[in-house]
C-alpha cells in the first residue's frame, strides 16, 4: 500500500502521525511510505530520519494526496485540503466530524473511506487511540488554567496551591472521564482544592478509591453545578459522548455566576464544547476571549503544544492499526478487528457512525 503523511497545517500544530521507526517497519513489509518534507519537524523528527527509515519525501502535500492510498494524519482536513483528497482515498485521523457538517460533506461527496480515531472502540467500551491525547489534554487544562489566572494573563491572580495562611484555588472539573481523571491529578499536584463532576454515580465511586477524601466528587445536576461552578477559580469542560457533539452541560447562567477573572478550560471544544459560552474554537496563537468577565480558552488542539510527547503517546496508540489497515486493506482489517469497524464515520458517500449521523441530522447507514 502507498502510504502517506502530509505535515498538520492547523495553527500551531507539530504533531505528526508517523513516526521514522514506523516508517522503518512499514518500509520493511514492502510498503511505499512519503512523507512531506518538514512534517516531522515539529516532533523533532528530521527528513534524513525518514529517508534513513526507508521514506520518500515529497516537495508538497499535493504530491502525498495524489500518490498515497492511505492518508495518515493527526488532525482533520481543513478547507485548504479539501480539494486535494482524491475519492474513495483511506483517511485515518481524528475526524471529529459530529461537530463540523461541513467537512463531513466533503469526505461523502468523495466517497472517502473516514476512519476516526476518536471512535475506535474495544469490547470493554474503551477508546484507545482517544485516551492518550486525553490523558494530556487533561493534564494541560490545569496547567493551563493555572497561568491563564495569573494577573498578566487577565486573571483574578491567584495561586491555585495557595500558601501557608492563604486558602487555594478552586478548580471544577465537569465530567469524570480521562480527561477529568487527569485534570483532578495535576490540580491535586498543585495543591488546589478539587471538584469534579459526573452523571455516573460508578465513575465517581472509581474516582473516590482513587484520589479519596482529597477531591469531593458530585453527581451531575443543575443543583450542583449551581452550586460548584460559582465557587470555581478555573472551570475545565470534560464531557464527552463518543461519536456525538457534546452536550452544553454547563450554561450561560452558570458562568455568569463565576467571579470576574476566573478560568474556563473547554476540553470538549473538538466535540463541540460543553460550555454555552464557548461559542468558537481558539487557536494556540490566539487563545482566549472574555466574556462576563471569565476567561475562555477553547483551543481544538491542546496536545499540539506539547508535540514530542503526544506525537509518541499518538503512534504508539495508532500504529498497530495503521499495520492492519496496510497489511489486509480496509475492508479485511475491519472484518478482523470490531474495535477498528468502530472508526469507520464514513464510507461510499454514507454516514456510518450513528453520533455523527445524529447530531448533523444525517440519514444514518450501518456498517455491512
Amino acid at each position: 500500500m502507498i502510504i502517506g503523511v502530509p505535515k498538520e497545517i492547523k495553527d500551531n500544530e507539530g504533531r505528526v502521525s508517523l513516526t521514522p521507526a514506523g516508517s522503518r517497519v512499514l518500509a520493511r513489509m514492502g510498503h511505499k511510505i512519503i512523507v512531506e518534507a518538514g512534517a516531522g519537524l515539529g516532533s523533532g523528527f528530521q527528513d534524513s530520519e525518514y529517508r534513513e527509515s526507508g521514506a520518500t519525501i515529497a516537495e508538497s502535500a499535493a504530491q502525498v494526496y495524489q500518490e498515497a492510498d492511505l492518508i495518515l494524519k493527526v488532525k482533520e482536513p481543513l478547507p485548504a485540503e479539501y480539494s486535494l483528497l482524491r475519492e474513495r482515498q483511506i483517511l485515518f485521523t481524528y475526524l471529529h466530524l459530529a461537530a463540523d457538517k461541513t467537512l463531513t460533506e466533503v469526505l461523502l461527496a468523495k466517497k472517502i473511506v473516514g476512519i476516526a480515531y476518536e471512535t475506535i472502540r474495544t469490547e470493554d467500551g474503551s477508546l484507545p487511540l482517544l485516551a492518550p491525547m486525553s490523558e494530556i489534554a487533561g493534564k494541560m487544562s490545569v496547567q493551563i488554567g493555572a497561568r491563564l489566572l495569573e494577573k498578566a494573563w487577565g486573571g483574578k491572580g491567584i495561586l491555585l496551591g495557595g500558601v501557608p495562611g492563604v486558602a487555594p484555588g478552586v478548580v471544577v472539573i465537569v465530567g469524570g472521564g480521562t480527561v477529568g481523571a487527569c485534570a483532578a491529578k495535576i490540580a491535586l499536584g498543585l495543591g488546589a482544592e478539587v471538584w469534579v463532576l459526573d452523571v455516573n454515580t460508578d465513575r465517581l465511586r472509581y474516582l473516590d478509591d482513587i484520589f479519596g477524601s482529597r477531591i469531593k466528587t458530585l453527581v451531575s445536576n443543575v443543583y450542583n453545578l449551581e452550586h460548584a461552578i460559582s465557587k470555581a477559580d478555573l472551570l475545565v469542560g470534560a464531557v464527552l459522548i463518543a461519536g456525538y457533539r457534546a452536550p452544553k452541560i454547563v450554561t450561560q447562567e452558570m458562568v455568569q455566576e463565576m467571579a470576574p477573572g476566573s478560568v474556563i478550560v473547554d476540553v470538549a471544544i473538538d466535540q463541540g464544547g460543553c460550555i454555552e459560552t464557548v461559542d468558537r474554537v481558539t487557536t494556540h496563537s490566539n487563545p482566549t476571549f472574555e466574556k462576563f468577565g471569565v476567561i475562555h480558552y477553547s483551543v481544538a488542539n491542546i496536545p499540539g503544544a506539547v508535540p514530542r510527547t503526544a506525537t509518541l503517546a499518538l503512534t504508539s496508540a495508532t500504529f498497530p492499526y495503521v499495520l492492519e489497515i496496510a497489511n489486509k486493506g480496509w475492508e479485511r482489517a475491519i472484518s478482523d478487528n470490531k474495535a477498528l469497524a468502530q472508526g469507520i464515520n464514513t464510507l461510499d458517500g454514507k454516514v456510518t457512525n450513528k453520533g455523527v449521523a445524529e447530531s448533523l441530522d444525517l440519514p444514518y447507514h450501518e456498517l455491512i
